[in-house]
């Protein structure tokens, strides 16, 4: 992993589709961050880059992708 810290760090700008929350990719980020540290934690790995950096590359290359309802925001509890 050590390679992609000289990678483009991508926004969330180029991260997000049409119509996509900025709140639901940030939520997204941190629980595949979480999954992430939580996996190499079990596994006994040393993570090289930060769970959070991995996780946002992995949703700019396509590899996780926002699932949003379709009511999102319209209602408050």
């Amino acid at each position: 992993m050590s390679e992609k810290a000289t990678m483009h760090r991508p926004s969330a700008c180029e991260i997000l589709k049409e119509g996509e929350s900025y709140y639901s990719l940030v939520i997204g980020v941190a629980k595949r961050a979480r999954e992430i540290a939580e996996e190499a934690e079990e596994e006994g790995r040393i993570l090289i880059d930060k769970p959070v950096q991995i996780a946002v590359e992995e949703f700019a290359a396509g590899e996780f992708y926002l699932k949003e309802k379709e009511d999102l925001g319209k209602e408050l509890e």
